[in-house]
């Protein structure tokens, strides 16, 4: 199975709910909320996986950053960022020292 093409499928479905009403999806519930729910839950996801990392357990590591993931591309969506425009930008990261990177960046 290809890693990509699982995260395409649920960036997809993702897409799907941006319309759909709160009582029929979970991730519509969350559209519905608005973007500040969504960075909300976006950080929080971010803490849990903190915190299941302090706890060496990688199963519960694996599982919060799973829902890392999918609150990302839930704040995608809302953005209408593709998986495509990451990757773009990931690869042209690619070979270029992190400190350079950074340094490089607009303010």
């Amino acid at each position: 199975m290809n890693d990509l093409e699982v995260l395409k499928r649920l960036q997809a479905l993702i897409q799907t709910r941006k319309s759909s009403s709160s009582g029929e999806s979970y991730t519509a519930g969350l559209f519905q909320k608005g973007q500040d729910h969504l960075l909300k839950k976006l950080g929080e996801e971010a803490i849990e996986v903190v915190m299941a990392s302090k706890d060496n357990d990688q199963q519960h590591i694996i599982r919060e950053l799973a829902d890392l993931w999918f609150h990302s591309l839930v704040v995608m969506a809302h953005h209408d960022i593709s998986l495509s425009d990451v990757v773009l930008e990931l690869e042209r990261r690619e070979g270029v020292s992190g400190l350079d990177e950074k340094a490089g960046r607009k303010k």
